[in-house]
């Protein structure tokens, strides 16, 4: 009976390219199709793929239905000119916000640009589509990646199956996958380490920088991640390398940073917007770093987990078992094996200490889940498994030491509560797999290859599909989900549409929210808006207005009231009494052009009463206040203002309100109640549970009426509005203070009568423009701060990078003719 032990290999230079240049294209294939069939048979399963019948439950779980979804819709509509704004600008959210940053966050992607061949109404399929592309994507890459380290004259078939485990990792389908941005980073790790390898070699000195341009245009935030581990690949793969004096060393690492240098450069234009809308941005939950208990650590590496704050290293066990195999792998030269699975012991460990945490996290730890760049320790365990087995199959001696590990694992996470009923029989599955799959690869049959190859892949869907399944499970009973596209859908924007108005009103999507980003989903120009880049300035302007919020404040919710509705040019706005309720048009009797005038003077600063706050702001005194025992008049409108209420509201006998406040996550907005009847029962608002804090704020409609025909009066003759600027004829005689109702975001510039351009001043959160005498038209553009600086650098980088390309072949020249 054959024995397990490996047959002495070869001398073999480590991690050279060799002679031979077989081509990837079948592994890489392989892979692609394992990836495919492992997501899309496990999402079906589990009732969540967006296909008719065979979906179950949502897949429109947290912010991929809150907010990725919905932006996908603005690209949608970017792309067949149907938005309101461009590039630079986006007119449907916040009554005007910057759109250049969050296109950099979460649309850049290349993989994004096929919404455009979907329908409108199926952007949830488009995007599952693009997530099981970008995972194949992923699969490809580091297949060819593999192979380019070590191009096996056997078993190339494996480096398939080995690039589909990464691809299919835990971070990858169970934490990216609502989250599709992340997973351009998982695309990005082996193709980054492809240019460090092309550095090594003197090859592809253009590529590479386009290569790593790519992928930090696709996601800045996992390209720095990625960008760190390829630089821990290259220095290792430098060190390793016996055939490569100092000289050589110092050149590669020389060649590399170049690359990267240029690449980042290229990449600048989006990076300092982003940067800079950051820093301008409502700032979110800061966290303390607290490193996850090891039991949970191990379980995590095993199948069928879950957790949403501990490092998803799931595998597979066939990958996970060769790549333990490498310390134990005498074929590999002992540099080699004890320096791939000393960096992946060194990067594992760096998950639980704080400096490094925060490193891996360009030094802020991440609201959500805190192990973000756990794809690139499922890479490098990769790469171990495909350095062991590239040097020959491995022998007893390895398969027990790296079985030992296994179990070693697989016994400390037993003490995890994260362990499933399916954790231990897959792991088992796995193992027994890849054990009978190696006995039969040795055999060197063709028939039996391929039996071994159905074992190995078979295995890696069986336990990729159950944890992908697991997961989808999971997150449907933890977090908040978000309907697909329906009937409630298209009636909201089948109103919007009817209603449109734009620049003459605005038109906004209500109050009751299917999404955080209604505006973008449904249509219109609404005030809600949420984002990683909300403003700062809009979330004080609204909060003092007395707007609702969650997300700890970067989830602006549209305020249902007709006098921030006046200042805000909001002309109609779509209503529903009450949850599942159909939706009615609500239109305004007359509407403030966007430009309206104000005295001169110091601009008003704002209070703490929302009612005040917004009296200052439309420049009239239209509301009383009262206690909630005390009531309002007859003939008034009811708002109630309690915003750290969590509970119900309810006016008289009618239908209860939900309220959902409570500092520092949740604002509740000012709550409209209709017309007063005057004192008795039916006017008295019941809070439960009691409030002694909230208050209430009668409108009079005559003096809001009243307050609108003189900002009317007031107003620009005219108003026109590009996709990244606003001009306002002037009424003759204008004076004072132009103020255009949009919110003062960083980047505004304005000029009167075309003369010279300045930043626009600030009038309690709106743009605002000093008018001379005599003025007679007043125009303001927007560039979102850090395009300038960032184009300047991109340019630097393009130029650097054509004398990168030039150089090479003027090189050879002189060389050829012997200068």
């Amino acid at each position: 009976m054959p024995t397990l032990e490996a047959a002495p290999a070869p001398p073999v230079a480590p991690v050279r390219i060799a002679a031979t240049r077989r081509p990837a294209a079948r592994p890489a294939s392989l892979s692609a199709l394992i990836t495919l069939i492992a997501v899309c048979g496990a999402d079906t399963v589990a009732g969540v793929v967006p296909l008719g019948p065979l979906q179950r439950h949502t897949r429109s779980i947290n912010d991929l239905g809150n907010q990725f979804i919905p932006f996908h819709e603005h690209l949608w509509d970017l792309l067949h000119g149907r938005a309101e704004g461009g590039l630079l600008l986006n007119w449907q959210s916040g009554y005007g916000t910057s759109f250049l940053p969050d296109l950099g966050t979460y649309l850049s992607s290349p993989f994004a640009l096929l919404v455009a061949l979907f329908p409108r109404d199926r952007i949830d399929l488009a995007v599952y589509v693009i997530t099981v592309l970008k995972m194949a994507a992923a699969a490809v890459a580091m297949t060819v990646l593999l192979l380019a380290l070590r191009p096996a004259a056997r078993h190339r078939w494996v480096a398939g199956v080995l690039g589909a485990s990464y691809a299919l990792c835990g971070w990858s389908v169970l934490e990216s996958i609502y989250n599709p941005m992340w997973l351009d980073g998982l695309i990005a790790f082996p193709l980054l380490c492809l240019v460090g390898h092309w550095a090594r070699t003197g090859r592809r000195p253009v590529l590479g920088p386009l290569v790593v341009a790519l992928a930090w245009i696709a996601n800045f935030y996992t390209a720095y991640m990625a960008t760190i581990g390829a630089g821990l690949v290259l220095l290792l793969l430098l060190y390793v390398d016996r055939d490569t004096d100092r000289r050589g060393r110092v050149r590669a690492v020389l060649v590399a940073t170049r690359s990267f240098v240029i690449g980042i450069g290229l990449s600048a234009p989006l990076l300092f917007t982003i940067y800079l809308g950051t820093k301008h941005a409502h700032p979110g939950w800061v966290r303390e770093f607290a490193p996850v208990s090891w039991p949970d650590y191990l379980a995590r590496t095993l199948p069928g987990t879950y957790s949403f704050s501990s490092p998803a290293v799931f595998l597979g066990t066939g990958a996970l078992l060769l790549a333990c195999t490498l310390a134990f792998h005498r074929a590999v030269p002992r540099r080699e094996r004890y320096a791939w699975s000393g960096l992946a012991l060194a990067v594992a460990l760096s998950f639980q200490w704080k400096p490094t945490h925060l490193a891996w996290h360009a030094f802020v730890t991440p609201n959500g889940s805190p192990y973000r760049q756990t794809f690139v320790l499922c890479g490098i365990l990769v790469i171990a498994a495909w350095i062991s087995l590239s040097y020959g199959i491995p022998g007893r001696r390895a398969l027990l030491g790296g079985g030992g590990v296994l179990a070693l694992v697989a016994a400390g996470a037993a003490f995890s509560e994260l362990i499933s009923a399916w954790t231990y029989p897959l792991f088992a599955l796995g193992l027994a797999a890849m054990t009978g799959g190696l006995l039969l690869a040795r055999r060197g049959r063709r028939g039996l290859s391929l039996l071994a190859l159905a074992l190995l892949a078979g295995a890696q869907i069986a336990q990729a599909g159950v944890t992908t399944a697991y997961g989808d499970q999971q997150r449907a009973t933890r977090m908040d989900g978000y309907p697909a596209w329906g009937t409630e859908h298209s009636a909201r924007a089948a109103l919007e549409s009817d209603a449109s108005g734009w620049p003459g009103h605005r038109t906004d999507p209500g109050q009751r929210q299917i999404t955080n980003n209604d505006p973008l989903l449904l249509g219109g120009e609404g005030g809600a808006y949420y984002s990683s880049l909300t403003p700062e300035v809009l979330n004080r302007t609204m909060t003092a207005l007395g707007g609702g919020w969650t997300s700890r404040g970067r989830a602006i919710q549209s305020l249902d009231n007709p006098v921030t509705d006046a200042i805000f040019s909001v002309g109609a706005r779509v209503r529903v009494a009450q949850k599942g309720g159909d939706p009615a048009l609500i239109r305004a009797a007359s509407t403030p052009p966007l430009v309206t005038l104000r005295p001169a003077g110091p601009p008003p600063a704002y209070g703490s009463n929302p009612f005040r706050n917004q009296e200052l702001l439309l420049g009239a005194r239209v509301y009383t206040t009262r206690t909630l025992t005390q009531g309002c008049p007859a003939g008034t409108d009811i708002f109630l203002w309690a915003p750290e209420h969590f509970g119900s509201a309810r006016l008289g006998d009618g239908p209860v309100v939900e309220m959902r406040g409570g500092a520092p996550s949740r604002r509740a907005p000012l709550i409209p109640f209709g017309p007063s009847a005057g004192p008795g029962r039916a006017s008295h608002i019941t809070l439960t549970p009691a409030d002694r804090h909230a208050e209430l704020g009668c409108l009079d409609r005559g003096a809001l009426a009243r307050a609108v025909d003189r900002l009317r009066a007031m107003g620009a003759a005219s108003v026109s509005v590009s996709s990244s600027s606003v001009h306002a004829e002037l009424p003759v005689g204008a004076s004072g203070t132009a103020v255009f109702a949009v919110p003062r975001i960083a980047g505004w510039s304005c000029a009167v009568n075309g003369a010279g351009v300045a930043p626009a001043g600030d009038y309690l959160g709106l743009v605002a423009v000093p008018l001379p005498a005599g003025a007679r038209s007043v125009s303001c553009g927007f560039r979102p701060p850090g395009l300038r600086s960032g184009s300047a650098v991109g340019a630097g980088a393009l130029l650097a990078l054509v004398g990168v390309g030039v150089w090479g072949p003027v090189r050879r020249r002189f060389r050829a003719g012997g200068v």
